[in-house]
């Protein structure tokens, strides 16, 4: 398969405008309003950037979820980053996103300023020369990022032990998907968002890594119908389609929209890679949500030694950090809000002055709403 077979002709004007006929038509036959939570900020963009919204009868609703790895980062592993970035014998690379997030002290933005070396990469495998080009320094990778970039990261862990590198170490960010959609419709807050989401639209290149098994518990144990649909606006309507099916025909199933990438059972090896070098945390401290369950990854205990948690647990805090309190990124990340309704969106948060992460973040929900907000 080349590159463009996963987009080509998925943004053709007239099937979008078909599915959006066949929505309306299923529309009429739906016994009461849905609410479609689109998981990850990739669907976000998608939807805000092509005016789905627009196309979408009144009683089809989007709610934007929290699958955005730098919007969900709390603000103390954002310091961790800037604190480590900050001794004088350390190299910090990461992932381009998280230059501008703001932690309580700063940015990696605002530590570069100061001085320190921040490094941004595309691939973890970049860090290798970085290494090898600077012998003397200690080079923290500050991995981030759901299933999706977790193989990554465990190829690097590979390439440091078999190399025998010493001068590489991680700080481990890694969250999973399935544990945090379990917390938005599972949650005992009688007031919170459980009771809003009818149904899911599931990240597409995390089911590329772990399969679309994870969700199989939503329409089993939760009755919310999943549907693992792919970016492009094509795709997206056609996730819609057949999550409106579904409920016109009163079923409440597990399906696949991306069949050219996805697959019940997804990629074995990196699945195997993942379960070599990390295990589950007890609870990992999702920015506006708070702490969920078995929802984070660590390096295992054997590794030990390249652990930058463990080697500078002296000087890294982990009281809990709140956010601004004009911000309202956390009801947006739990569906409860959209950014047009925080009273900073736009005036004091901008993605040239980003106060809450969902504007920092290039997936982020506050910052497809700036960028594409003309088209609602």
């Amino acid at each position: 398969m080349q590159l463009k077979n996963l987009y080509d002709n998925f943004r053709d004007s007239d099937t979008i405008k078909a599915y959006a006929q066949i929505i309306a038509n299923d529309a009429k036959k739906l016994e009461r309003p849905i609410n479609i939570m689109e998981v990850c900020g990739g669907h976000t963009h998608t939807i805000m950037k092509f005016g789905l919204p627009q196309l979408m009868p009144q009683n089809i609703n989007f709610i934007h979820g929290p699958g955005c790895p730098v919007c969900i980062m709390p603000k103390e592993r954002i310091d961790h980053a800037y604190i480590l970035a900050m001794q004088s014998d350390v190299i910090l690379v990461t992932l381009g996103d998280m230059i501008k997030v703001p932690g309580s002290k700063g940015s990696l933005q605002d530590a570069r300023s100061k001085g320190a070396d921040v490094r941004f990469v595309y691939s973890p495998l970049d860090t290798l020369p970085i290494a090898k080009e600077n012998p003397d320094k200690k080079i923290i990778f500050f991995a981030i990022g759901f299933e999706t970039t977790t193989p990554m990261t465990a190829v690097l862990v590979e390439q440091v032990l078999k190399l025998k590198i010493p001068n590489i170490v991680f700080h481990i960010n890694h969250v999973t998907v399935p544990e945090v959609m379990t917390e938005l419709v599972a949650s005992k807050d009688a007031s919170s968002y459980n009771n809003k989401i009818d149904a899911f639209l599931g990240p597409s290149h995390v089911s590329v890594i772990s399969g679309s098994k994870i969700y199989d518990k939503f329409p089993k144990e939760y009755k919310r119908p999943v549907v693992v649909t792919g970016f492009e606006p094509v795709d997206v309507m056609h996730g819609i389609s057949m999550i409106l099916k579904q409920f016109v025909e009163k079923r409440c199933e597990l399906e696949i929209e991306y069949k050219r990438s996805v697959s019940y059972d997804g990629n074995i090896k990196a699945q195997a890679l993942i379960e070599k070098y990390f295990q589950k945390v007890s609870l990992f401290r999702w920015r506006g949500i708070g702490d969920v369950a078995d929802s984070g990854l660590r390096l295992r205990n054997t590794f030990q030694n390249i652990d930058a948690e463990v080697i500078y647990k002296d000087i890294l805090p982990t009281t809990p950090i709140n956010d601004f309190k004009l911000c309202i990124c956390g009801d947006i990340l739990r569906g409860m809000a959209k950014p047009h309704e925080c009273t900073i969106f736009g005036t004091a948060c901008k993605p040239t002055t980003p106060i809450g992460s969902c504007m920092v973040s290039s997936e982020g929900a506050c910052a497809a709403y700036y960028k594409y907000g003309n088209l609602l």
